[in-house]
């Protein structure tokens, strides 16, 4: 059965966070009936296991039905808040797992642009991010594997320095030194693509 878009509109997502803001127990489950099924999907692609998402679904519905007072129309789409509290928590839960993290040069692109999809963003935004992603895909692709492998870890699945160096078995001072000359070659490379 093919999903219906509706399902995801920014302006009835506002009224539920709203009325979820509130306390109200049927927007917040209308709420995550509508969305639960993306924001599941997401998980599972930083994660890749069916029980770690659900778990991390779980605790991010937790903690949008704690912070939905928070919430703020004018910073961000309620998608894209929801997907940040989601993603946050899958971090955390591969940090938690000591999750080992391997980044293929040949699937960074594919992964990139997956993890930058916002389902609440314009096609307009979309098309940006996408052309961004690309870049991105495209500049990861100069450094060396195991340079593009430390600064994937610690950006695309948020590892601090510590974390880094206690899963390559390297010391902290060299981790922090190679995100810094790959971040300063990275920002070389997106500068050359952005003014050609």
């Amino acid at each position: 059965m093919p999903s219906d878009p509706s399902r995801l509109d920014p302006a009835a997502l506002r009224v539920l966070l709203a009325s979820v803001a509130l306390s109200d127990a049927g927007a917040f489950r209308l709420l995550y009936e509508r969305t639960a099924p993306k924001l599941f999907g997401f998980a599972l692609r930083i994660l890749h296991r069916r029980e770690l998402a659900e778990d991390v679904l779980q605790e991010g519905f937790a903690a949008i039905w704690h912070s939905a007072r928070d919430y703020r129309s004018d910073l961000s789409a309620p998608m894209t808040w929801m997907t940040t509290i989601v993603r946050n928590k899958a971090f955390d839960a591969l940090r938690a797992s000591d999750h080992a993290v391997e980044i293929d040069a040949s699937d960074f692109d594919a992964a990139v642009l997956r993890a930058l999809e916002d389902p609440g963003a314009t096609p307009i935004e979309a098309l940006q991010m996408s052309r961004d992603a690309k870049a991105l895909a495209s500049c990861m692709s100069e450094l060396d594997s195991v340079h593009r492998q430390v600064v994937g870890m610690a950006f695309f699945h948020d590892l601090s320095h510590s974390d880094l160096a206690h899963q390559l078995a390297l010391p902290i001072g060299t981790v922090k030194t190679w995100i810094r000359r790959s971040l300063e070659r990275l920002r070389t490379c997106l500068g050359k693509q952005e003014s050609a």
